[in-house]
């Protein structure tokens, strides 16, 4: 309980060290996309959040969605056997053929590499398959912390991209308030040996493209987009990661929707959405590392090293 007390003071803290002045009034507006916004305007994204549903992405209401689970177990999709659906018109060939072959060793019984069960940056869109998240709301940055392994993303406000970007795990990130709904718009991916945007191994290139849209929505508009992702995705009770559903919340919810461009993979642009609700439990240290047997039996995880010190 204190590591986990330490790690989200020193995160909270780290968010916080590059506010220009703490003794200083924050400014009484935020920039958007087009004019100012007054601050007591902004939608109140701040706290945990959990999707307490797995494997992968609900479908958009129309238009063309992400890959799904070609094994159903009761007319769902299978939590334990993934076998992406590599005919979605989506996919290029030879992504198709990736997201086959990912299937095929699926359906041997054996794991696939990915970067969660091998301990790497899970990257974006990859890492919204956590089912717990937690957002840290300033003016000049957002900071968005993942249940598993610690991982943590900044998004820089009211801000462009740079001219020349520099590759990274999770991509660098701008975003804005639209109204009601925060845009967080990030590009310049890297592209390690695990990369992928889904559970079933779908690739991508530096080319990707990510715009997600954040906002609140009431108690029954969140009930229904979890009961539309049912066939999809399967809601748990709980999550290894502690959190539970709270079967007395009758809050708003956050609705994520999320639209993927590359034109190195995908043949058009697609979309998704994750509803999240306000959980119970705690926000436990989960440490993929420490457990580097746990995936692959007899085998040891690639987890990533250093071949030279930071500093």
């Amino acid at each position: 309980m204190h590591r986990q007390r330490d790690f989200l003071l020193s995160v909270t803290l780290a968010a916080i060290a590059t506010t220009p002045a703490l003794a200083q009034d924050v400014a009484p507006t935020v920039r958007r996309a087009s004019g100012t916004q007054d601050a007591a305007s902004l939608p109140d994204l701040s706290g945990i959040w959990g999707h307490l549903s797995l494997p992968g992405f609900d479908p958009p209401l129309s238009g063309p969605g992400p890959v799904t689970n070609r094994s159903r177990r009761n007319g769902v999709s299978d939590l334990f056997q993934f076998v992406g659906d590599y005919t979605n018109p989506i996919l290029k060939p030879q992504a198709a053929e990736v997201v086959r072959k990912h299937g095929e060793i699926s359906l041997s019984g054996v794991p696939y590499p990915t970067p969660s069960n091998h301990c790497w940056p899970n990257g974006v869109p990859y890492i919204f398959w956590n089912t717990g998240m937690q957002m840290l709301q300033q003016p000049h940055q957002i900071t968005i912390l993942y249940t598993n392994d610690h991982e943590v993303r900044r998004v820089r406000m009211n801000q462009p991209h740079p001219a020349q970007v520099t590759p990274s795990w999770y991509g660098d990130s701008v975003g804005h308030y639209e109204g009601d709904t925060l845009v967080i718009d990030t590009v310049a991916f890297n592209v390690g040996p695990f990369s992928m945007v889904d559970m079933y191994g779908t690739p991508f290139t530096q080319a990707l493209h990510v715009v997600e849209r954040y906002r609140l929505v009431d108690f029954e508009a969140a009930n229904e987009a979890e009961k539309r992702g049912q066939n999809e995705n399967i809601r748990m009770q709980r999550s290894d990661s502690g959190l539970a559903r709270d079967p007395d919340d009758k809050g708003k919810g956050l609705q994520l929707q999320f639209t993927i461009e590359d034109e190195g993979v995908f043949t058009m642009p697609w979309s998704a959405t994750i509803t999240y609700r306000r959980p119970l439990g705690e926000w436990r240290e989960m440490v993929c590392a420490e457990n580097p047997h746990g995936y692959f039996p007899g085998k040891k995880a690639a987890i990533p090293t250093a071949d030279k010190p930071d500093f």
